[in-house]
């Protein structure tokens, strides 16, 4: 066995250390995925998606390329293990996988110009937080606009650091946001 020092780099996460704790972070990936979407001299976008956006009903054409998009969402994949920010849309755009159309990959370029102007974004953990586990979830009704299906996410926190997060849509269809369920005796 050998000491290599202290941990700078694991599975390409980056491990920035500080008197408060420590940063988990994909910052040299993040900027792998702009050079290699070709998005270094964009624009950088404040927000990764467009409020209310359409992503499940447009209709316009086949992108040309589905292997490009393949690649980037399975990166996009990987970012959200130290970016519970992009759960929410790497969830929609994962979606789009058999075939991407035209408005899926801008869509996904929006996103590689969100995360150029985020791109050293992180999970912060702090060294001085109790170690109380906290989670919250949040569930929505019939959101998607095809299947009508409702989506489900939670977040866990241990002390004010996050350790797990999850956005899923459900597997059933509801007819109703508080279903009853009768009584047998």
């Amino acid at each position: 066995m050998k000491d290599l020092g202290k941990l700078k780099y694991l599975l390409g996460i980056e491990v920035s250390r500080g008197p408060d704790g420590f940063c988990l972070s994909h910052r040299k990936y993040t900027l792998d995925i702009i050079t290699e979407a070709g998005m270094l001299g964009a624009t950088p976008s404040s927000v990764p998606i467009e409020l209310k956006h359409k992503l499940a009903s447009v209709t316009c054409h086949v992108f040309e390329n589905p292997e490009q998009y393949h690649h980037l969402v399975g990166r996009f994949i990987y970012l959200t293990s130290t970016r519970p920010d992009l759960s929410y849309l790497v969830h929609i755009l994962s979606q789009f996988m058999k075939t991407p159309l035209l408005a899926h990959w801008e869509a996904a370029l929006r996103l590689v110009r969100y995360l150029k102007g985020s791109s050293s974004q992180g999970i912060f953990l702090r060294s001085d937080s109790d170690l109380t586990i906290t989670a919250y979830c949040d569930s929505d009704w019939a959101s998607c606009p095809l299947t009508r299906r409702s989506l489900s996410a939670y977040i866990i926190y241990l002390g004010h650091s996050p350790i797990s997060w999850k956005t899923k849509k459900q597997k059933t269809v509801s007819c109703s946001s508080a279903e009853a369920v009768p009584c047998v005796k």
